[in-house]
């Protein structure tokens, strides 16, 4: 029987996806050879990527200023390309601290320019999103519109309290894709592909060109953004397969519609939390008016044996093909990752493991 999988990534892929990769390892695009052994300069795969690009660029209804690119090192090489590229030593950028990711996101910039932290939720183990932020002249904005590990999500971030001036700065990986948001309002958005998008081995990165060439440090060319542009994202090779399973992604979220897609995983978060507040067991670990609709954070109320509880569950819905949704292991708890390629039937069947474990105790 096929399990469930609630892992946070690299994570759950629609299931016609996994069928066409498969089919592609054997013989991609009638060529008679493996995507796996293709050439990236094939114009079989250069028409892969030209097409994964294009298909970005329609479901986020992104400007002319606006280019595509799908490199590798995941989200956390980003975490110093974007000051190399935006920030100069004597220049500031403001960060939120919303989560390990965007902690992360903070150090590395540290070693680049100037940073100042407009709001940190670090001291109350980041189980909100502050709703005070003290800005400062900044030459771009940087936020993590969602924390895995914690399950937190930007809701109603008001994007008109930063000057125009401002490039504003977006890590999406964990839910790129999952509503239908107006994505030219951020200059530089980037994301792992194993959360929403594909799997692990590509990171998209959508950025306005007007805003680079204006730092005065030399760049390797590995890390300029606007190399990987002229070079239409094969300046070197490329993750092939990554990208390819990718493409295959964006074509199954078109078909869906973002606005289908949005609704869905709003049904999914709402069935799962009102079990989790109903419940004499477990109970939400996050403030909720900024609960993650992807990744949702739980655990075992404190009048209860937490330790034996948490590993009874854990045993109870990995017999029924329950997989995933152990906490972050800094975190503990539970947590259980519902993206978009995981049905609602996968999050009812969680919710009647949770029911019934409770009837059980």
């Amino acid at each position: 029987m096929k399990k469930i999988n609630f892992y946070s990534g690299p994570a759950i892929l629609p299931e016609e996806v996994l069928l066409q990769a498969q089919a592609a390892i054997q013989d991609f695009a009638g060529t008679g050879l493996s995507i796996l052994e293709i050439s990236h300069r094939s114009k079989e795969f250069v028409h892969v990527m030209e097409e994964a690009r294009a298909l970005v660029k329609e479901l986020m209804q992104l400007d002319a200023d606006k280019e595509v690119l799908f490199l590798q090192g995941g989200a956390s090489s980003q975490f110093y390309m974007i000051p190399m590229n935006l920030l100069n030593e004597n220049e500031t950028a403001t960060y939120f601290d919303t989560g390990n990711w965007a902690h992360n996101a903070i150090v590395e910039a540290k070693n680049f320019g100037q940073v100042h932290i407009a709001c940190s939720s670090k001291a109350q183990s980041y189980n909100h999103i502050p709703k005070h932020y003290d800005f400062v002249d900044s030459k771009y904005v940087h936020l993590t519109t969602n924390n895995t590990i914690y399950g937190t999500q930007f809701s109603n971030l008001q994007l008109n309290d930063f000057k125009k001036e401002w490039s504003l700065v977006a890590d999406m990986s964990s839910d790129i894709f999952s509503r239908d948001i107006d994505y030219n309002k951020y200059d530089l958005i980037y994301a792992g592909a194993q959360k929403n998008m594909g799997p692990a081995g590509a990171t998209l990165v959508v950025v306005n060109k007007n805003i680079l060439g204006k730092v005065n440090r030399a760049l390797p060319k590995m890390i300029d953004y606007r190399v990987h542009i002229e070079k239409d994202s094969m300046y070197n090779t490329p993750s092939v397969f990554a990208v390819y399973v990718s493409w295959l992604t964006l074509k199954w979220i078109k078909g869906k519609s973002l606005k289908d897609i949005a609704a869905s995983n709003q049904r999914k978060a709402d069935k799962l939390y009102a079990a989790i507040d109903k419940s004499g067991v477990f109970e939400g670990t996050v403030a909720k008016g900024d609960r993650s609709q992807m990744n949702v954070c739980f655990g075992v109320k404190p009048v209860l044996d937490k330790t034996m509880i948490e590993e009874q569950f854990l045993q109870f819905v990995a017999a029924q093909n329950i997989v995933g949704i152990k906490g972050y292991r800094t975190v503990g708890g539970f947590r259980a990752s519902i993206y978009n390629a995981m049905p609602e039937s996968g999050v009812d069947a969680l919710v009647e493991a949770m029911a019934e474990f409770e009837r059980t105790l």
